[in-house]
């Protein structure tokens, strides 16, 4: 049971191999030399189907974002296609494998696959963001071709709020593995650390897939990033005949480096199973250690340090890739977000690739891990703009009663040792009244809630009293298999779910844009751990956090801008992200770095001042304006002060950092040149600055990462692409149209500027600069180390080309 105060050990485990999210066996990617059609052909199932005129694709690999954009289509998935389709591939199993299990392994399927092999049906996994394993062995004919065959049904293919992509969209693996093996997922261990003592607490559950019993050995042994072994434990295990059994042990360690934001110290675990003397399976797990308290009073701290979570909400999607999004990219994704000053995520509303949580640990972010949007019941989908017209209702609902413990265990099971994992949230905004939930409080006018604003109690929607009861058996589903961690929910309708069982189920409570009841139901309910799992970038939401001791982070919405959950045609998707689709930093995500971030840094944008109260946290770094007019010059800063200087030529006084705003403002008149505003500590000493200029006409293409190296197993280089004016300044008002060309090994995977509203052709080689950059994604083929001749060319302007090196 969890106390008051909840002090929580938690134990990283990752394995080293390729194959980490299963933990048994000898794996290998089967990603390369899929076929693939965007039609529903019942006899694809079967192995002697002719696909030899299909579509020869990789994995990972979204259809939609292939697809044509249309207003036809819904704008919460960003008006992109669905449909069903089908993916087949022959692999040769070895003769020399008889007698050994053969797995395949999905990352991710989205959604509602089937997955054949050799004709016959291995089964059925409606949720798309799940991953799953599934035993091969009685159909596979050793030492021949076999063939895979996934059936991928997103005919619904306005089924969530945002977009979701569609098919095989994850890493796929075949597993070879002895009867006898370690478990899937069947590695959990977690420390304890007290007065600087670790023990490390390791569980291991293994397979017995033969006709007799057994008696093994299970070695587990812990090693230090400098390969240099800390600790061993040796178990045995007696397992009959086709069941499993599981051995605990304890590895003690003293003083050893902890795991934290700044300095994510990682260990290796190497777990043995031994029969007969002989090794029979092996798993290398990476691991660490640290500890975390949450208090109802206190917030919440790491290895003993109280601190706030400053978080962002994160979708799965990277805009022109769509779903599937290679690990460099998520890589240069989150370092930009720890950049600005973020150090926690939440996985809204899903699992992620596991490629994700590993760049977390390794980087050291807390990860708040989400499995579900929707229960029971659908939610409104917008399909002719976000809060506009009339919404559809398809969804994952109607497998919600089948799938949902097995769904959450499973989820549990593969992320429940990543480090950075923080909790478990059950739950989106589920509670939203009348969407589905209704309550009387809505009657009330109690706490906000009311007829204007949520359209008041209506009798023959589901009852929220349902709400509590669900809680209760997901969150049972998840200390079935961790109780290391606290389970959570992003409340909608804190004021509507407080008269149900709903928040006292979870063990910490997130509100969702709910700042007003921070204070009151901190009084309301003391032992509630309260922080805001979804927030909006204004100030006073930030201020609510950091004023608030008990209050122990929050959540923007969102971090990156993500497809789906569109506005109005012409709209790709939600915009609202500190960094763009192109990955590129929005004057949003420098005045957060200024509220966030302890490095010294300053900012400057601005803006025409048509309303003298408006003060923007989205002034763009442009100079370029009438002689005359009068603009509004706006700083984004953590220092004390700060002035204003054109031409080297003081223009605006130095104003103290307002601590209610955050952001310090002069209004000037236009003139060209070099503007730049100076950061001053408390005794004027320069500590930051920074400088836009008045730039000219668009001259040529730029790039700066001209020393590019990837891998040759499909590596993927991330080009950015800069217009520049005659002194080599930044264009930021170009919208030149940029073709990227390409010689050698290489495939160009998409071009995205970040424009939100360019709904132009997607898939070809052609686009428009946004704010005078675009950035190219190139994949290495996988076959030759050749270097990659990447060309881009617009016309009036100088071409510029880069060598990518590949390896």
């Amino acid at each position: 049971m969890f106390t008051n105060r909840i002090v929580l050990p938690v134990f990283l485990f990752s394995c080293f191999s390729a194959f980490s999210q299963i933990s048994f066996g000898d794996s290998n990617k089967i990603n390369d030399n899929w076929k693939f059609n965007l039609q529903d052909i019942s006899d694809a199932k079967n192995a002697s189907f002719d696909d030899s005129k299909w579509k020869p694709v990789n994995v990972p690999h979204d259809w939609s974002v292939k697809g044509q954009l249309s207003p036809t289509l819904a704008s919460a998935t960003g008006y992109l296609p669905g449909g069903i389709a089908w993916y087949r591939k022959s692999i040769t199993i070895p003769q020399s494998k008889s007698g050994e299990k053969v797995y395949l392994y999905f990352e991710g399927v989205y959604n509602r696959s089937e997955v054949f092999i050799n004709g016959h049906s291995l089964g059925k996994r409606p949720n798309g963001y799940i991953s799953f394993a599934y035993d091969a062995t009685d159909f596979i004919k050793y030492g021949k071709e076999n063939t895979i065959s996934v059936r991928v049904d997103h005919s619904q293919s306005a089924d969530s709020r945002w977009y979701s992509g569609s098919g095989i969209y994850r890493d796929v693996w075949v597993v070879y593995a002895n009867p006898v093996h370690i478990a899937q997922w069947g590695v959990y261990a977690y420390p304890e650390v007290q007065k600087g003592n670790g023990i490390l607490n390791v569980e291991v559950e293994v397979e017995n897939g033969s006709a007799a019993k057994t008696t093994l050995t299970v070695l587990n042994e812990l090693i230090s990033k400098d390969g240099k072994s800390i600790a061993k434990a040796s178990s045995k295990v007696e397992i009959p005949a086709n069941q499993n059994g599981k051995i605990s042990a304890k590895i003690n360690v003293k003083n050893p480096q902890l795991w934290d934001l700044e300095n994510p110290n990682l260990y290796q675990l190497k777990t043995t199973v031994l029969q007969n003397g002989k090794e029979i399976d092996k798993t290398i797990t990476q691991t660490g250690f640290r500890t975390f308290t949450f208090d109802p009073n206190n917030g919440f701290a790491l290895n003993g340090k109280w601190m706030k979570m400053k978080g962002v909400c994160l979708h799965h999607d990277a805009g022109v890739l769509g779903s599937a999004v290679p690990r460099e990219v998520w890589k240069t994704r989150l370092e930009t977000l720890k950049e600005i000053g973020v150090n926690a995520v939440r996985t809204s509303h899903n699992p992620q690739a596991p490629e994700f949580y590993e760049l977390c640990d390794e980087l050291g972010l807390l990860v708040l891990n989400e499995a579900y949007d929707e229960w029971e019941f659908p939610k409104r989908k917008w399909l002719e703009g976000w809060n506009y017209g009339t919404p559809g209702y398809e969804g994952s609902f109607d497998i919600f009663a089948n799938w949902a413990e097995k769904d959450l265990e499973d989820f549990v099971r593969r992320d429940r040792n990543h480090l950075s994992v923080f909790a478990w949230s059950i739950g989106n905004e589920v509670d939203y009244p009348n969407d589905p939930y209704s309550h009387p409080v809505l009657d009330k006018g109690k706490d906000g809630f009311g007829q204007a604003a949520y359209g008041g109690y209506k009798k023959d929607a589901p009852d929220a009293m349902r709400l509590g009861a669900i809680a209760k058996r997901l969150v049972a589903a998840v200390k079935k298999y961790d109780k290391s961690r606290p389970t959570t929910a992003g409340l909608a309708g804190v004021a509507m779910s407080n008269e149900t069982e709903y928040p006292g189920a979870l063990d910490i409570t997130g509100y969702n844009y709910t700042e007003s009841k921070y204070q009151t139901d901190h009084e309301k309910y003391p032992n509630r751990v309260i922080y805001g799992s979804e927030n909006t970038h204004d100030m006073k939401p930030w201020l609510e956090v950091k004023n608030n001791k008990h209050i122990f982070g929050q959540f923007l919405w969102t971090g990156i801008d993500y497809l789906g959950e569109s506005g109005r045609w012409p709209s790709r998707g939600f915009y609202s992200g500190l960094v763009d689709f192109a990955g590129v930093i929005k004057p949003r995500g420098y005045f957060r770095q200024s509220l966030w971030s302890d490095k010294p840094m300053a900012y400057l944008g601005t803006y025409p001042l048509t309303n003298e109260k408006d003060i923007s946290k989205d002034a763009w770094a442009i100079w370029n304006y009438e002689e005359g007019q009068k603009i509004r010059v706006v700083c984004y800063t953590n220092a004390s002060k700060a002035r204003l200087e054109l031409n080297g030529k003081v223009v605006g006084e130095t104003k103290l950092y307002d601590e209610k705003t955050g952001i310090i403002y002069w209004d000037i008149p236009f003139s060209s040149g070099k503007l730049e505003v100076i950061g001053l500590d408390a005794s004027d000493k320069e500590v930051s600055r920074h400088a836009i200029n008045t730039t000219q006409q668009p001259v040529e293409l730029t790039i700066d990462n001209k020393n590019t190296t990837i891998s040759k197993d499909k590596g993927v280089a991330k080009i950015m692409v800069q217009v520049k004016d005659q002194n080599g300044l930044p264009v930021m008002l170009s919208d030149n149209e940029v073709t990227c060309t390409i010689s050698g090994p290489g495939t160009l995977l998409g071009l995205e500027a970040g424009n939100n509203s360019d709904m132009t052709d997607y898939t070809d080689n052609v686009q428009r600069v946004f704010h005078g950059h675009i950035a190219a994604y190139i994949q290495s083929n996988g076959n030759s180390s050749e270097p990659i001749k990447v060309k881009f060319t617009s016309q009036w302007l100088k071409p510029v080309e880069v060598i990518i090196n590949v390896k």
